[in-house]
């Protein structure tokens, strides 16, 4: 019976330390400006859509 409890407080640590990462990753993400974020989705973007708007490349219309 003894191992039980032990499982028991494995998980209840398991549950509280990804508790204690996701609120550190929520902290992060709320710490950008709007501006910021829009700045790198933006850039993001870019990056994405350069690839296929080089010479000799054609891209497929959307179906």
């Amino acid at each position: 019976m003894r191992w039980w409890k032990i499982l028991g407080l494995a998980a209840f640590a398991g549950v509280a330390a990804t508790g204690v990462v996701i609120a550190r990753s929520e902290r992060r993400r709320r710490a950008y400006t709007p501006e910021e974020i829009r700045g790198r989705l933006r850039a993001r973007h870019a990056e994405a859509v350069a690839p296929a708007e080089a010479p000799g490349i054609t891209a497929q219309p959307p179906r």
